[in-house]
């Protein structure tokens, strides 16, 4: 089942940047009506069977939710602006360095990464580097748009470390509503901020709205904030750098958009890379527990759960 669902949440978080960036809207209203529109397709189940899980939560639930949130707005606010100024390989392959991130926030708190999983970073990054064809453009837009891929990818990761977190106290019904709708009210007032509109739109873009949020906030997305529940984020992060070739082959068909060269090479070397960090993971909780502990059920991951 895990794997199932790893595949069907790469397949949604592939589809999301050849969606946004074809999609004729305002970055802040593709954001808000994705977040606005997830929140409420997950709500409506999780208000009838959630409703003692949702009066039961603790200050220091709506502090994670709070910092998940904004993190997961401003990400979105960097990653939708890049994919208007670079391609979409460029800009996917950048935010999908979230998992770099959330190895150096936990070396920044005292969790020192196994060396597997340092050899296993180094050689998906070495995919990730052949994908982009080291053909990034040097005009100012391009740079501007891989930089703030770039910001957008250091945004995941700490939304995935604080959604890990809130997912020890909380179902995935109860975190996405709470979450993507308080990032959904945050993106709503940067839109009034910014005098961006957020309705009048052609049919087409209302489709690609709705598109995205099917495809990549449903499919995607909360999948992916289910499977953290059972899987630490920096393994959760791994798997979504299989997101690059996707958008890349996806943005080939749909946008016509040049395949970077070495896409296939780079994605063995991403799978072998996912597959070092997942036995080196694996190697070090066998390290932690005794043969007494190993016995019993697995605890929750801790927020970045090494």
């Amino acid at each position: 089942m895990i794997i199932f669902l790893s595949v069907l949440g790469v397949i949604g978080v592939s589809a999301s940047g050849p969606i946004m960036a074809a999609t004729a809207a305002p970055v802040l209203a593709i954001a808000f009506w994705r977040n606005l529109l997830g929140a409420i397709l997950m709500g409506g189940p999780a208000a009838v069977s959630k409703r003692a899980e949702f009066a039961s939560l603790r200050w220091s639930d709506y502090r994670r939710l709070a910092i998940a949130a904004v993190s997961l707005a401003l990400h979105f606010v960097c990653f939708i602006t890049a994919l208007k100024l670079t391609s979409v390989a460029a800009a996917t392959a950048l935010v999908c360095l979230q998992v770099a991130w959330i190895a150096l926030f936990n070396a920044l708190l005292g969790s020192r990464p196994h060396s597997a999983v340092v050899g296993g970073l180094g050689v998906a990054f070495v995919g990730v580097v052949i994908i982009t064809g080291f053909d990034l453009s040097l005009s100012r837009d391009a740079v501007l748009g891989d930089l703030l891929a770039l910001l957008g990818g250091a945004l995941a990761g700490i939304y995935q470390m604080a959604g890990a977190a809130a997912r020890r106290t909380m179902s995935t019904g109860t975190y996405t509503t709470l979450c993507y709708g308080a990032c959904a009210v945050i993106l709503l007032i940067l839109c009034a901020a910014t005098a961006q509109p957020v309705v009048g739109f052609t049919p087409a873009a209302w489709a690609g709205i709705l598109a995205v949020t099917l495809m990549a906030q449903i499919m995607g997305h909360s999948v992916f904030n289910h499977l953290l529940a059972v899987m630490s984020p920096l393994v959760v992060s791994m798997i979504i750098l299989l997101e690059i070739p996707g958008a890349a082959v996806l943005a080939a068909i749909f946008l016509d958009e040049k395949l970077p060269t070495g896409t296939y090479g780079g994605l063995v070397l991403i799978l072998v890379g996912l597959a070092i960090v997942i036995r080196g993971q694996q190697r070090r909780n066998g390290q932690r527990q005794s043969p007494k502990m190993a016995a019993a059920s697995d605890p929750p991951p801790t927020p970045g759960g090494d």
